[in-house]
């Protein structure tokens, strides 16, 4: 194999980035703005009112708009007002710092990356009987998977660990038990969740620099990061770079430069590469709070982007504001790589950016007050799904995607 060249590096090392995908939005916004875009044209009339909306929503979810917390894993699995964390704090209080960050990594990152698209016909029934779909179900099964020991090679005498052998082994039908899933209860990219965690435990046992040569394990990264941080504050972009380039592998049949995976990057015969990175920044921003707790301050947080995902590219579609030009777009189901798919979600990125600079002003607070990530929680994604439910009974989103379980 050729060794990359020095081009090739610098690309890689921008694509792999928060401004990379907050450009490429920009670019993509201006072109929509002009209506030189191939699937989508912007009417930016209809963005107050729903500036409106997202702030009632927010207001009628927290009282204090500024004690907002962040758009993170941990939020789901308080799923219906259960604080089901306090049901493993008696295991995490008798650990010590290091190996508390670890088992909390561990938990957020495997349910992170299970939380792609399950589908409007799948759900997850807990032991109290309350019944819960799409991404909180997925929470709560992931959560009450890894706390059961399902991901441990000790589920008895160590069950609050996802270790390497373990992920590297797990099975289509050890998942299927773990979320319940069967014919009536069917749930999108099975197979494809099963190969992200196959991969994950693979990149574990070959990953020293991050995982460890001893004994890798998934939450030695946190250790990594602990000792990256330079007088206990880590800046946001180095967190979500460390993200990137530590689970880069993982993804199945992404693009290749310069020998590296690109993960959530797309082509698009307008734009050329458009990375996005949903769920590495989903992941990223779900990382912040144990690192915090764990005495780490997170640094320009607002360098990060929104995420491009379907309650947030749908609050935009289905308020008016990013506007449809084919009539095939509201009939068909497409791919993710599709430049239909790649367009609605770029461009979900640059709205959301305009979204939080107007909340801000209407709520007379300042970006350190009120930033992104809590904007998203307050926010954009729940009025996104509100409003998906008014359009359609089931919530489906406004635009069919084939999911194969790795993105969304």
């Amino acid at each position: 194999m050729t060794a990359p060249n020095e081009a090739e590096l610098s690309e890689l090392s921008y694509l792999s980035s928060a401004r990379a995908v907050r450009e490429c939005a920009l670019a993509a916004y201006a072109l929509g703005s002009r209506a030189e875009l191939l699937h989508f044209t912007l009417d930016e009339t209809r963005l107050p009112a729903l500036v409106e909306r997202v702030l009632d929503v927010t207001r009628r979810r927290h009282a204090d708009l500024a004690a907002i917390p962040y758009h993170a894993r941990w939020r789901h699995f308080a799923a219906g007002g259960v604080d089901r964390m306090a049901a493993l704090e008696p295991a995490l209080a008798g650990l010590r710092r290091e190996e508390r960050l670890r088992s909390l990594f561990e938990l957020v990152i495997v349910s992170v990356l299970l939380d792609a698209g399950a589908g409007p016909a799948w759900s997850y029934r807990e032991p109290s009987g309350a019944l819960l779909t799409r991404s909180e179900g997925l929470a709560i099964a992931s959560l009450r998977w890894f706390a059961d020991g399902g991901l441990s090679t000790d589920p008895q005498g160590a069950p609050l660990r996802a270790d390497a052998e373990r992920l590297t082994r797990v099975a289509p039908a050890a998942l299927a038990e773990a979320f319940q899933v069967s014919a009536d209860n069917p749930l999108v990219g099975l197979e494809g969740r099963v190969e992200i965690l196959q991969r994950l435990g693979r990149v574990v046992s070959e990953g020293p620099r991050f995982f460890g040569s001893q004994a890798p394990r998934l939450g030695n990264l946190a250790l990594y990061l602990d000792a990256v941080a330079k007088n206990r504050e880590l800046a946001a972009t180095t967190l979500l770079e460390t993200v990137l380039a530590a689970f880069a592998d993982i993804w199945p049949g992404r693009a290749v430069l310069a020998g590296k995976n690109l993960g959530d990057v797309w082509s698009h015969p307008r734009l050329g590469w458009v990375p996005l990175h949903k769920l590495s920044q989903w992941l990223t921003y779900s990382l912040c709070e144990p690192l915090e707790a764990a005495g780490i301050r997170i640094t320009g947080l607002d360098e990060l982007t929104g995420l491009a995902e379907y309650r947030n590219g749908g609050l935009f579609v289905d308020g008016g504001v990013l506007v449809p030009s084919e009539p095939r777009i509201w009939e068909e189901a497409f791919p993710v790589a599709s430049s239909v798919v790649v367009e609605w979600r770029t461009l979900t990125v640059a709205l959301l950016d305009r979204t939080a600079a107007l909340l801000r002003q209407r709520a007379g607070l300042s970006a350190e007050e009120l930033p992104l990530a809590k904007v998203l929680e307050g926010g954009t994604w729940f009025a996104g799904r509100e409003l998906a439910f008014e359009r359609r009974p089931d919530g489906a989103p406004p635009i069919r995607v084939q999911s194969d379980g790795t993105v969304f």
